[in-house]
């Protein structure tokens, strides 16, 4: 009968503990004994018969010199498999569906695949003239904003060959045709925060601005992208439609774990 009843109605001793979990997750850093029974609502001496049991489970560590109390190794490990078991795709199609409601504007998500950037959705915005985005494509590194984007974020060592395969072979403006060019176009990138192809796109007429996602390593995940006819937005950090892309980049990139300053490139 028991047991019946603690399968209906939970484990209260658990649910105790869980709130004083919750306390120090809102408490933002180490606390101490008083601190965490307060936010906890409970006797000091009931918060610290439990986090005696929490410390033994890995969940809590103390501190030997301060007696602060802070989360453990096995709740920070919690928390990374949650973050990394979070389906970014589908996180992604729905800011980009957002962002297309928002700006009326060609909107797409792209994440890294074997060859570079691939599209994996694109949402279509209610306007007569759209440019159409093809799923599965694999985007240039150096002539596309969404490659710009990977390639200023990537590891060097990952898009190094790649740069210097388009700087040998693909059909690019004279500003871009040397590694240094190509080192301060990624440096101003990663400085802005966004990247705009500028009337340098692989297909003419077509403009294109991308903004990285990140996750909980501050690795670039995903990015974000807007593509119109040439001329039919503005592309310029002030604009609506890079405002729009980059808050719904830092937004996704916040959930999905990210703090901090975005990993650099080495």
């Amino acid at each position: 009968m028991t047991e019946e009843l603690e399968g209906k109605h939970g484990v209260q001793s658990l649910e105790i503990g869980m709130s004083i979990l919750r306390a120090m997750v809102d408490g933002q850093r180490s606390m101490m004994l008083k601190d965490i029974a307060a936010a906890a609502d409970m006797p000091a001496s009931k918060a610290h018969r439990y986090l005696v049991s929490l410390i033994r489970a890995g969940l809590v560590d103390q501190d030997s010199m301060s007696s602060r109390y802070d989360l453990g190794s096995f709740a920070l490990n919690l928390g990374l498999v949650a973050l990394d078991r979070l389906d970014r795709v589908r996180l992604g199609l729905t800011a980009i569906a957002d962002m297309r409601d928002e700006i009326n504007q060609t909107t797409a998500l792209a994440v890294w695949g074997d060859k570079g950037p691939v599209i994996v959705r694109w949402e279509r915005p209610r306007r007569p003239i759209t440019v159409n985005v093809i799923t599965g494509a694999v985007l240039d590194l150096l002539s596309s904003a969404t490659g710009r984007v990977f390639a200023a974020w990537m590891p060097k060592k990952t898009v190094a060959p790649m740069i210097a395969d388009e700087l040998k072979n693909a059909k690019l403006p004279p500003e871009l045709k040397s590694k240094a060019a190509v080192e301060a176009l990624l440096a101003e990138i990663r400085a802005q925060g966004f990247a705009a192809t500028n009337g340098q796109h692989k297909v003419p007429g077509v403009e294109a601005v991308a903004a990285p996602v990140f996750n909980f390593k501050n690795e670039i995940t995903m990015a974000v992208l807007v593509v119109g006819v040439q001329g039919m937005f503005d592309s310029s950090a002030e604009s609506d439609v890079v405002k729009c892309l980059v808050r719904h980049a830092e937004a996704l990139s916040l959930r999905l774990g990210a703090s901090g300053e975005p990993k650099q490139p080495v």
